[in-house]
């Protein structure tokens, strides 16, 4: 039974639909990551595990659900009603089936607004210079993917910021891992956005993944 890490910060409006739509057999990981909106509660209510992570960051909070998984196979996904994750079985069935070691969804705007060209033009600049340095030829550096657990953890990710998605790629790339794209619908978040629906926060996401890349 996968588990499926969901970083929470503010996010009470969109975790009751996202936690209704978890497929059967994912299990959900709500990290709290010092919401102030009841958003650790909400989830303890509708039967999520929650766990804790004061330190604030997007990486911090991945990396606490990870090391709170036990399973064989963890997912990762944003949990602001973005993604569906009635689609996480087809991002990790090529993890299950031992044809992938990353597979990584790759959204598709699948309605307006969905995402805002200022956040679609820093991802196409990353995924360029993650080609040129790695060779890796991705489409995104999406928030929906899957890995074993234990490799993952193995992996030593250092980032605790919004470089955590990328350093991921890239070491995984670097120890030779089988990644896999798979297409995702990506649709309007639920609230406000913190990250890279806002100019501020798409430049915050650039400003730690080109660190990472350094």
């Amino acid at each position: 039974m996968p588990d499926v890490v969901l970083p929470v910060l503010d996010e009470a409006a969109a975790l009751p639909g996202v936690l209704a739509a978890m497929p059967p057999g994912f299990r959900p990981i709500v990290v709290d990551n010092g919401s102030s909106d009841g958003s650790a509660e909400i989830a303890a209510e509708l039967g999520a595990e929650v766990v804790a992570e004061p330190r604030r960051g997007f990486g911090a909070a991945c990396f606490a659900g990870l090391v709170a998984a036990d399973s064989e196979i963890v997912c990762f996904m944003d949990c602001d009603g973005s993604l569906d994750p009635g689609e996480l079985p087809r991002v990790a069935a090529p993890i299950a089936e031992g044809s992938a070691d990353l597979a990584l969804g790759a959204r598709r705007a699948a309605a307006a607004g969905a995402w805002p060209l200022h956040a679609r033009l820093a991802n196409r600049a990353l995924t360029a210079e993650l080609r040129r340095r790695s060779g890796l030829c991705l489409r995104d550096l999406g928030p929906m993917r899957a890995a074993g657990r234990v490799a993952l953890i193995e992996l030593g990710i250092r980032d605790r910021r919004f470089g955590w998605p990328l350093e991921m790629v890239l070491l995984a790339a670097r120890a030779g891992w089988r990644i896999r794209e798979l297409e995702v619908d990506y649709r309007p978040r639920i609230g406000r956005s913190k990250v890279t629906g806002t100019l501020r926060g798409s430049a915050r996401t650039v400003g730690d993944m080109a660190r990472v890349l350094r």
